[in-house]
């Protein structure tokens, strides 16, 4: 069944990127999703932090590199100040520390812009609906196996179900209140979750936590979108 003949619940978007020519790309590809509103644009961070906070909408599509306020700082405004809109940000870089930063600054999606064309509207599409969005084409590098990952890997037989599963949740970009609703928990249950298993492993963050994930194997679907 194609996405036209799935009745979807609307997703409001704004964008921002300095170069009116990719900015122009970046709307006409927003555009041509039915489910997806474009309700705003903004040409450096200040407007779009203006613009963020004036619309509230579900999703920011951001370029890291822009004037007055670049992507990350960006990022980590909305977060304090509009925790309810889920970044993501279209860049050039593939530097897995620009993935680490931006995880740990809140973002829920890591789009390269040559990528954009075939993955942004499914990247819209995947943060939306509350999960984590990595170009492919990046997740590798920037979620390679680290010691500290794979000794977490290798010893997460010591988890209990319900810490595993809100682990799981966690890598794949669901907030605790998200959690708790699909768990049918509440919300300081799934911090102890949390907080107990990060514990048992040695994960000291959420970069690490969704570094663990992609050794599970738990982010293949949301790479492609599923």
């Amino acid at each position: 069944m194609t996405d036209r003949a799935t009745p979807r619940t609307r997703i409001r978007v704004v964008v921002a990127d300095d170069h009116p020519v990719v900015l122009a790309g970046i709307k006409a590809m927003l555009q041509s999703a039915p489910e997806i509103d474009l309700v705003g644009e903004a040409g450096d961070g200040a407007g779009a932090l203006r613009l963020v906070a004036a619309e509230r909408p579900d999703v920011a599509v951001l370029d890291i590199s822009m004037p007055e306020i670049n992507g990350l700082d960006l990022a980590r405004r909305i977060a304090v100040e509009a925790p309810g809109v889920k970044v993501i940000t279209l860049t050039v870089h593939e530097d897995r520390a620009y993935v680490q930063q931006l995880l740990d600054a809140g973002a829920r999606g890591y789009l390269l812009k040559r990528s954009a064309a075939e993955d942004l509207v499914r990247a819209v599409r995947a943060v939306a609906e509350g999960g984590l969005y990595l170009d492919p084409s990046v997740a590798g590098k920037a979620l390679a196996e680290t010691a500290a990952t794979e000794k977490a890997a290798a010893a997460d037989a010591v988890l209990s179900p319900r810490e595993a599963d809100v682990l799981r949740f966690t890598a794949q970009g669901f907030s605790n209140k998200e959690i708790a609703i699909r768990l049918e928990v509440g919300v300081k249950t799934v911090e102890t979750y949390k907080a107990r298993a990060s514990d048992k492993l040695g994960l000291r963050s959420r970069a690490e936590i969704v570094r663990y994930g992609a050794v599970k194997g738990w982010l293949a679907g949301l790479a492609e979108g599923t």
